[in-house]
C-alpha cells in the first residue's frame, strides 16, 4: 500500500475511512518484520497520526486497528520515535491496562480535581500537551482483552528496540501496573495471552533495567509475588510446609503425573526467567531469615518443576533449563529443599534421603554434556549447581560420587578414555574454554573431598595439574575443608596395580626402554647440558618461560641459574603428607 495515500486517508479524521485504510495496511504488513530505510519518514508520520488518533473517542474496531498498526510499525527498530515519548508510552500503557499515570488527552469528562503530574518532565513535553495524571483519577480497566494484548505487544517491541523507550517505561512505573495485575491474575477473567504478555513485558523490563529489577525484587516483593504466580500456574497443593504435589493428584509419584499443558509451560517459563533476573546476585550475598524462608518456598516449587514433564521432550528440556538456571541463583543453604521430600515408593533413596531431584539434575547435566554444543551456556549452570550442592550437603556429595566416581577398577585405560560419566568430565578438564575446564575440575575435586592424591587417582596428574597449580597444590596435600573421615574400600584390582600406575596418565603403562641405558656418566652429563642449553636458548628468545615450584607449592619463573643448579643438584621433592586414599567418605 502507498503510505502517502494511507496518510491522506487518516488525515481526513473519518473513523470509517481510517478503519478501512488501516485494516488493509495491517493485512498487507502482518508478516513484515524487516523495513527499508526509504519509507522511514512516511512510517514515522503514519505512527504520529495513529498515536494522535488514539487520543480520540474511538469505536472498538477502529481502536483495535490503530493498535495493530502501532504493533506493526514498532517492529522497525529505526522507526519507533513516535512511540517513545512519555505521552505515547502512557497512552499505550493505558490501553494495556497497566498505566499508573495518564496523558491529559485521555481525561475527557473527568473531575477537575484530578492532579496533573509534570514532575520530572521537560518544558517542551509539557508544552506539547503531555501532561499526566495520577492513577487514582482514571480506572485502568479495559474489558476488551484483544486491545490489551495489542498494546502490550507494542510496548514489548518498543522496549526491545529502543533505549529511550526503556527509560520512559521505568519513569512511568509500568512495573507497578504489571505487578498490580499479576496479583489479580489468579482470576479466570484474564486470558492466557494477557497473562503471557504481562509476563513477557515484565521479563523485558527486568532484563533491560537494573533499577526496575531492584524495584520489583524489594519494593514490590517480587519473589513472593512471582512464586505465588508460579504456584497457581502449576496448580500446586502443599501436603507439608516444603513439600509440593499437583492438586487432584495427591499421593501420586512425580514420574506418574500428567505432563503440563503447553500454556502452563509457557507461563511458567516466563515466570522463571523473571525470577532469574531479580535473583541474579542472591547466591553471592547473605540473606536474613525471612528472605531464606521465601527462597526455600521457591526452591520447593522449583523442585516440582524439575520433576515435571511438559508436552514434548524439547519443551521439557527448555523448561528444566530455566529451572536449573534459577536454582543456581538461590542461596546455597536453601538448596536443602531438594532433599526434603519423604522417600516414597519408586523414589531414589541414598542414606535415607530422597535423591530424585539430584538424580534428575545429574541426568540433565549428562544430556547437555553428550550434546557438546555451546557447553559454557548449556552445561555450566547444571554443573555449577551440582558442584555447590555437593560442597555443602554430605548426602548429595556421596550420592554423586557413587554415580560419577565409583570404586576404580579399570586401570588400563586413561581417565579421559571411555564413555562413563567420569571419562566425559575428565575430558572437559582440558577443554579450550577455561570456564568449562575449571568447572569440570572443581566438580571432581569436590567429589574427591579436595584431596590431591584422590583427585590424581581418578583424573591423572596431567589432567589435574591446572587446578592444582591454581591452588598451589602441585606438591600434594589437601585443601582446607570440613569433611569427615573415610573407611578403606579400595578395589582389589586397583590395589594390585597401584604401584605400577603412572601418576601422570593415571593408568598402568607398558615398561619403556631406558634411553640412558649403556651410557657412561660423561655421556649422561653431556646430554643433560645439551638439554639445558636448549631450554636456555628457548627461554632467551621468549619462546617458553621455564617455571618451577617453590616450597609452598606455587609456580615461579625459573632463571638460567636455577636451570644450571638443577642439572647438578636436583631439588629434593618432599613427599606428600600421608592421606587416606579410599572410596567411602562422609
Amino acid at each position: 500500500m502507498d503510505l502517502q495515500v494511507l496518510i491522506e486517508q487518516i488525515e481526513t479524521g473519518e473513523q470509517e475511512i481510517v478503519l478501512t485504510a488501516l485494516q488493509s495496511f495491517n493485512k498487507q504488513m502482518s508478516h513484515c518484520f524487516t523495513f527499508s530505510r526509504e519509507g522511514k519518514t512516511d512510517r514515522e508520520h503514519l505512527g504520529e497520526l495513529v498515536m494522535g488518533f488514539l487520543n480520540r473517542e474511538l469505536q472498538p474496531p477502529c481502536l483495535q486497528a490503530c493498535l495493530e498498526t502501532i504493533r506493526i510499525l514498532s517492529r522497525d527498530k529505526h522507526g519507533v520515535d513516535p512511540f517513545i515519548s512519555c505521552a505515547a508510552m502512557s497512552t499505550l500503557a493505558h490501553y494495556a491496562g497497566i498505566a499508573t499515570i495518564y496523558p491529559a488527552t485521555l481525561l475527557k469528562g473527568r473531575p477537575v480535581e484530578c492532579q496533573v503530574d509534570n514532575e520530572g518532565r521537560d518544558e517542551e513535553e509539557t508544552a506539547e500537551g503531555s501532561s499526566t495524571v495520577k492513577e487514582s483519577c482514571l480506572a485502568s480497566e479495559n474489558p476488551d482483552q484483544e486491545v490489551i494484548v495489542e498494546a502490550l505487544k507494542s510496548i514489548c517491541n518498543i522496549l526491545l528496540h529502543n533505549e529511550t523507550g526503556q527509560v520512559v517505561a521505568a519513569e512511568i512505573h509500568l512495573i507497578k501496573g504489571l505487578a498490580k495485575r499479576l496479583k489479580q491474575s489468579h482470576s479466570p477473567t484474564w486470558s492466557h495471552e494477557v497473562l503471557f504478555f504481562d509476563l513477557r513485558l515484565t521479563f523485558l523490563l527486568t532484563a533491560l533495567r537494573v533499577d526496575v529489577r531492584a524495584q520489583l525484587a524489594r519494593e514490590l516483593h517480587g519473589i513472593r509475588l512471582l512464586g505465588n504466580q508460579l504456584d497457581a500456574v502449576l496448580g500446586l497443593c502443599w501436603p507439608d510446609r516444603l513439600e509440593t504435589t499437583r492438586a487432584g493428584f495427591e499421593g501420586m509419584p512425580p514420574e506418574q503425573l500428567p505432563p503440563l499443558s503447553r500454556q502452563q509451560t509457557e507461563l511458567a517459563m516466563e515466570i522463571l526467567k523473571i525470577l532469574f533476573n531479580i535473583t541474579f546476585d542472591t547466591n553471592r550475598r547473605n540473606v536474613d531469615e525471612e528472605e531464606a524462608a521465601e527462597y526455600r518456598h521457591l526452591g520447593a516449587i522449583l523442585r516440582h518443576c524439575l520433576m515435571s514433564q511438559s508436552d514434548g521432550e524439547e519443551r521439557t528440556e527448555e523448561f528444566h533449563s530455566h529451572t536449573v538456571n534459577l536454582l543456581g541463583n538461590l542461596p546455597l543453604p536453601c538448596l536443602d529443599v531438594l532433599l526434603m521430600p519423604k522417600v516414597q515408593q519408586g523414589s531414589i533413596e541414598y542414606m535415607g534421603v530422597n535423591m530424585d531431584a539430584v538424580n534428575m539434575l545429574l541426568d540433565f547435566m549428562e544430556k547437555r554434556l553428550e550434546r557438546g554444543h555451546k557447553l559454557k551456556e548449556t552445561l555450566l549452570p547444571s554443573l555449577n549447581l551440582l558442584t555447590e550442592s555437593a560442597r555443602i550437603h554430605r548426602e548429595t556429595r556421596k550420592f554423586l560420587r557413587s554415580k560419577v566416581l565409583p570404586p576404580l577398577r579399570d586401570v588400563t585405560n586413561k581417565p579421559e578414555v571411555g564413555n562413563t560419566l567420569r571419562n566425559k568430565i575428565v575430558r572437559l578438564m582440558t577443554h579450550i574454554d577455561t570456564d568449562v575446564k575449571d568447572c569440570a575440575a572443581e566438580f571432581l575435586f569436590i567429589l574427591c573431598k579436595e584431596r590431591v592424591s584422590r583427585f590424581i587417582k581418578y583424573t591423572g596428574y596431567g589432567n589435574a595439574a591446572g587446578l592444582l597449580a591454581a591452588r598451589g597444590l602441585l606438591r600434594g596435600g589437601k585443601d582446607p575443608g570440613i569433611y569427615s573421615g573415610d573407611e578403606d574400600s579400595e578395589t582389589e584390582e586397583y590395589r594390585e596395580a597401584k604401584s605400577r600406575i603412572n601418576p601422570i596418565t593415571g593408568v598402568v603403562e607398558e615398561d619403556q626402554p631406558n634411553p640412558m641405558e649403556g651410557m657412561t656418566e660423561e655421556q649422561k652429563e653431556y646430554e643433560a647440558m645439551k638439554l639445558l642449553n636448549m631450554f636456555d636458548k628457548l627461554s632467551r628468545t621468549n619462546v617458553i618461560q621455564p617455571m618451577q615450584l617453590d616450597m609452598d607449592g606455587n609456580m615461579r619463573e625459573m632463571t638460567t641459574k636455577d636451570l644450571h643448579k638443577l642439572t647438578h643438584n636436583p631439588v629434593f621433592q618432599p613427599e606428600e603428607p600421608a592421606d587416606s586414599d579410599t572410596e567411602d567418605e562422609a
